[in-house]
């Protein structure tokens, strides 16, 4: 039962491409909202998204012939990785066997297949690329970052929808916990930032059609009306306690409680009563071997849906009771990073071990109008500076898919 801590983090984001950056612009509750620029929106009600403009993957240490062979959320997640392992020093006195790469993604390579289809319509099956099928499997963001970097442990993609990240994070969490690798890069990556993408999720109502950027995400509002698609990556690297220290690794904090569940009730809609992601929750903290009211900070799944934030809610009084009121903090950061999907549990896990580190609460950014049925604290009056030691982040998925992930300030 090994001790398992985070020695290096990196993000591919809207609101910042290296962890500083995008943890600056968290803080502060600045968003990334901007007029979609990817492709024509004229027929489309969405006009705004979360989206990285003028993104150069040569920039992040990515040969430019590779790039051309990878779709852009595979060119995040290295990006991202890339960052990670700059902060946290070389891994080379690991056996390349006991490093794992556990990276989820919930759709894949969306660009690269609504690219080759058009050309399979219009100019026939024969040209279609080569790297088709490589480029698009959602495996392929973990299979690149081994291939690229020598790790030859446990390598594998989580795919379940908006809680890839967070599971990704947890199974390398276990893995290295029980014995099985030593260290492991997880995380998420995601880029579905398409026309076919957004039209599928605005067509079954997901999405906000604000025009108003300000009010595009806004969690836990009672004018919140869906989600704005965001994209990016989030990647950590965590090891095995003594090997880090022994490396002279700058420990960030301490992964300690994971759990996972599911609904088992709808394929898009969170079950009424939030007992799954309670049960997730109860899970995690258990792991960490302490009570809800050590937890000092949640944060939320919160999409800015109608039906999350109110079930997400309804979850998080079931696991603390009295304490969910009165000195549980409560924020999400989706109101400023827009809904990574797959992506999303790896940069709020970023976002929590860098609140446990710096004793910072984010904001959950533009919150104006009280909803009656979400009334707890969700830090809307800007970044709160607090003493914190325990913090979880909550994750759910198309399916019925919840995971949460504990953590520790590292002392």
């Amino acid at each position: 039962m090994r001790r398992v801590v985070i020695t290096g983090m990196g993000v591919v984001s809207a609101v910042g491409n290296s962890t500083q950056q995008f943890w600056q612009n968290v803080k502060d509750g600045r968003h990334g909202f901007t007029k979609i620029q990817g492709f024509d929106t004229t027929d489309f009600d969405i006009k705004y998204a979360a989206e990285i403009h003028n993104w150069d993957a040569t920039e992040f240490d990515i040969n430019k012939k590779d790039a051309r062979r990878m779709d852009r959320f595979t060119q995040f997640a290295l990006a991202a990785t890339n960052q990670a392992l700059n902060q946290s020093g070389s891994l080379a006195g690991y056996d390349p066997f006991k490093v794992g790469v556990i990276v989820g993604s919930g759709i894949g390579g969306f660009e690269t297949y609504e690219e080759e289809h058009k050309k399979f319509i219009e100019k026939g099956a024969s040209r279609v690329s080569v790297f088709f099928i490589p480029m698009i499997i959602c495996n392929m963001a973990a299979g690149t970052i081994a291939i690229q970097h020598g790790f030859k442990g446990t390598n594998f993609c989580t795919v379940t929808a908006c809680a890839s990240a967070t599971n990704a994070i947890g199974e390398a969490f276990r893995a290295i916990k029980h014995g099985y690798i030593d260290a492991a890069v997880a995380g998420g990556t995601e880029a579905a930032i398409t026309m076919c993408a957004m039209a599928g999720f605005n067509n079954m109502g997901a999405l906000s059609n604000s025009n108003d950027p300000d009010r595009l995400s806004i969690p836990f509002d009672k004018e919140r009306n869906g989600f704005a698609m965001g994209e990016g990556a989030g990647i950590l690297v965590l090891e095995e306690l003594e090997s880090a220290v022994k490396r002279g690794a700058n420990i960030i904090a301490e992964v300690v409680g994971y759990g996972a569940t599911s609904d088992a009730y709808h394929i898009t809609s969170p079950a009424p009563d939030g007992s799954g992601a309670a049960k997730a929750m109860e899970f995690a903290i258990e792991e960490a071997g302490v009570k809800p009211q050590d937890i000092d900070y949640v944060n939320a799944h919160g999409t800015s849906t109608p039906l999350n934030d109110d079930f997400e809610t309804k979850a998080i009084k079931a696991v603390f009771g009295e304490y969910a009121k009165n000195g549980l903090a409560v924020s999400s950061t989706k109101s400023v990073t827009g809904h990574l999907l797959g992506a999303a549990g790896g940069v709020e896990a970023i976002v929590c071990a860098m609140a446990l580190n710096e004793g910072v609460i984010p904001p959950t950014a533009n919150y104006k109008v009280k909803d009656e049925a979400c009334d707890l604290d969700y830090v809307t009056e800007g970044a709160r500076k607090a003493n914190i030691k325990y913090a979880i982040s909550n994750s759910l998925g198309f399916g019925g898919h919840n995971a949460t992930i504990a953590f520790k300030k590292y002392q």
